[in-house]
This record gives structure tokens, C-alpha cells and sequence, in this order.
């Protein structure tokens, strides 16, 4: 049982107490060094997108926090980098996926962004084994819904491999983010297999609807029922009954946003813990749904 300590040498107690064989993360971010640092000092210091910011929990160095993400039980991570700007994202992807080779348990990730030549390197990143990818509409700044990337949708969708997409207007809304635009897109492509990053919060209802219509569409429980969030963005009672139907039915998957988070690791695990839909629930979000992601 976690407890208000809210320790991470607790977590593979607790995992192990619900029968699983470790946790699946499908939403853990390493980068660059040179980017990190600044998307670190960003997330600390805040900005446009932030806010004030917040202190991050786990500013240590990336062998410090693989070691503590194997110590967690974590059995399956991506490394997550994304775009923000135009010719980046294929050298991107040729870090994301070095990273995957020399590191265990690191599930190799790409990215895209709307610019020539991006469907020549998705199309690289998969047959270099690319098994989940990421964007970030709002850092990225473009809508899902261009031209330039219908093909990379249609590829992604034959591929089966799932996207975790930033689509929510968390912190500052555009004309692209919300449900709309990248529901536009599923009713395009609607095999592809999209991971709606955070609940898809604050938009909470559409993102779930989403969800429910399209049978590859997930959503991920990224900073999702922590006291952080509920303070700023709380998740409403209302949709407890689809969150318990959704998790069960394999459409909710475990995030977290490691190493970029203002709490402890364990701490995003008791928020899931105390929603208290059951055991079940638990073992399905935070292994069962993810194996079937990857």
C-alpha cells in the first residue's frame, strides 16, 4: 500500500501486492542534453506556456534517473522528444532511437512535424523499429489537420503504432487544440492508434468521448488525479464511470511525465490508487493496457 509519504521505495511493494510483474510508463521524457536543459530551465523558471513553473523532482543525471525508473519497476519507457520547430525532428529521432539502443527497457520513439521530407523520415524511423511516437501540438505549434501530414497519419494508422499527442489547450488554448482538430483527423484516419496525453485535461469530456467512439484511441493518466492538478484542473466526478469503463476496456494507459513533475513518482500511483476502482482497474492501467500498446 502506498502511503501519504508517498516514498518511491514503495512502488515495487505495490505492484507486486496487485500481482503485476512491474509497470509500464508510456510517457517518460529524455532528450538531448542541450535540449534538456532548456526545457528544464523552462519548466522551472516558467514562462508564457508555464506559469510560474515548478520545482522538478527529478533533476538528476539521465544514469541516475534510468537506474531510479528500473529501481520504480518500470519495465517498459519511451523516451518521448518532440519537435517544436521545422528541421529538428529527423535528427531527433536518430538520438531517440540511439538512446533506445543503448539503454534496456527503452521502447525506441520518434517524432514529426509538418515540413518536406517528413514522411521520408517517419517511414525511416519504423523500419528502424520506432514503436511509439510523439507530439506536441501546442510546443509544435502546427495543426494536426494540415495536408503536409495526412500521409504520416495514414502511415501510422497502417502501422498500428501508437502516437501519444498533446492535443489539449493545458496551459493556453490555440485554434488547433481541443478535441476538434485531431478528432478531424481520426474521422480521416480512424485506425490510427492515438494516446491522448493527460486525460486530454481540461477538455476532459470530448477527449473521453474520443475515446469511446474510436477503438484505438487511448488516453494517458500523465499528471492526471495528483494533488497537484486537482488543485488547478480537477478531474470531474462525473466521468468516474468512464474512467473505470475506459481503463477496463484497455483505453487508459500509464503516464507520468517523468522526470519533468513536481511530486514524487509514487505519488502519481497513489492518485491513481485513491480514485478506488478497483484492483483490476489498477493492474489494467498500469500493465495490461500498455502490452497492448506495444
Amino acid at each position: 500500500m502506498l502511503t501519504e509519504r508517498d516514498s518511491d521505495a514503495e512502488v515495487p511493494e505495490w505492484w507486486r501486492e496487485l500481482g503485476l510483474p512491474g509497470l509500464i510508463d508510456l510517457h517518460v521524457h529524455f532528450l538531448p542534453e542541450r535540449m534538456e536543459r532548456r526545457v528544464w530551465h523552462h519548466f522551472t523558471h516558467g514562462g508564457p506556456l508555464m506559469g510560474d513553473g515548478w520545482k522538478i523532482e527529478y533533476l538528476w543525471p539521465v544514469e541516475e534517473r534510468v537506474a531510479r525508473l528500473r529501481e520504480l519497476g518500470v519495465r517498459a519507457f519511451p523516451a518521448l522528444a518532440y519537435a517544436h520547430k521545422p528541421d529538428i525532428a529527423a535528427e531527433l529521432n536518430d538520438w531517440t532511437l540511439d538512446f533506445a539502443r543503448r539503454t534496456p527497457d527503452c521502447l525506441p520513439s520518434a517524432t514529426f512535424y509538418p515540413e518536406p521530407g517528413a514522411t521520408g523520415y517517419v517511414r525511416r524511423a519504423l523500419e528502424l523499429g520506432a514503436r511509439i511516437f510523439k507530439v506536441h501540438l501546442q510546443v509544435g505549434g502546427f495543426d494536426p489537420r494540415v495536408p503536409e501530414l495526412d500521409e504520416i497519419w495514414g502511415l501510422l494508422a497502417e502501422a498500428g503504432v501508437p502516437v501519444v499527442v498533446h492535443a489539449s489547450s493545458v496551459p493556453v488554448g490555440s485554434g488547433f487544440l481541443g478535441a476538434e482538430p485531431i478528432g478531424a483527423v481520426l474521422r480521416r484516419h480512424p485506425r490510427l492508434r492515438v494516446v491522448i496525453a493527460h486525460l486530454g485535461m481540461p477538455e476532459y469530456d470530448p477527449f473521453f468521448e474520443l475515446a469511446a467512439r474510436y477503438e484505438r484511441v487511448a488516453l494517458d493518466t500523465t499528471m492526471a488525479f495528483t494533488d497537484f492538478t486537482q488543485a488547478r484542473m480537477p478531474f470531474p466526478d462525473r466521468l468516474r464511470p468512464a474512467l473505470l469503463d475506459l481503463g477496463l476496456a484497455g483505453k487508459v494507459v500509464l503516464g507520468t511525465d517523468f522526470p519533468t513533475i513536481p511530486y514524487s513518482y509514487a505519488h502519481q500511483l497513489r492518485a491513481l490508487h485513491r480514485l478506488d476502482l478497483g484492483e483490476d482497474w489498477l493492474r489494467a492501467v498500469c500493465w495490461h493496457n500498455g502490452t497492448i500498446m506495444i
